[in-house]
């Protein structure tokens, strides 16, 4: 399971031309999944998005999580997080999970995030073209693998 996450003024995702989530103060997350994910991978990165001190405290540092500021979540999916360029130049996704494994993780991620954080979940639409727009906030962006717990 991999996720890049920014943090965001405000952030919207459309699927044609209508907004199917919008969010103010919060983290964006665009979330892939692989064949062999798991639920224990999705607690772990819940556990770790509702927690990450990403926000700025009174002093302007780094010190405060979404739960501490009450922020949104904005959760899309997007396959292409698991690209291979290693050979070539068209992109395999080889390793991202098909539908009928990805669609109830997606879920799972989804309904996991809501119970943990209490705050505001915002969806795009899984597997459609999706417009997603964005107030990059910092920029802060990151990239956290449940294979590679850096």
């Amino acid at each position: 399971m991999r996720v890049v996450l920014q943090r965001v003024a405000s952030a919207s995702v459309s699927v044609d031309d209508s907004v199917t989530g919008s969010i103010e103060q919060g983290i964006l997350i665009l979330v892939g999944f692989e064949e062999f994910d798991t639920f224990d991978d999705i607690d772990w990165m819940v556990n770790k998005l509702c927690n990450l001190r990403i926000f700025d405290d009174n002093q302007g540092v780094m010190n405060l999580s979404i739960t501490d500021i009450g922020g949104e979540f904005l959760v899309v999916s997007q396959f292409t997080l698991h690209a291979k360029t290693k050979k070539g130049n068209r992109p395999s996704y080889i390793n991202a999970a098909r539908p009928e494994v990805a669609i109830p993780l997606y879920n799972r991620f989804v309904e996991r995030l809501l119970e943990q954080s209490e705050l505001p979940v915002k969806e795009g639409v899984f597997g459609a073209k999706m417009l997603v727009s964005l107030e990059n906030d910092g920029p802060v962006t990151i990239i956290i693998d449940t294979k590679n717990k850096e």
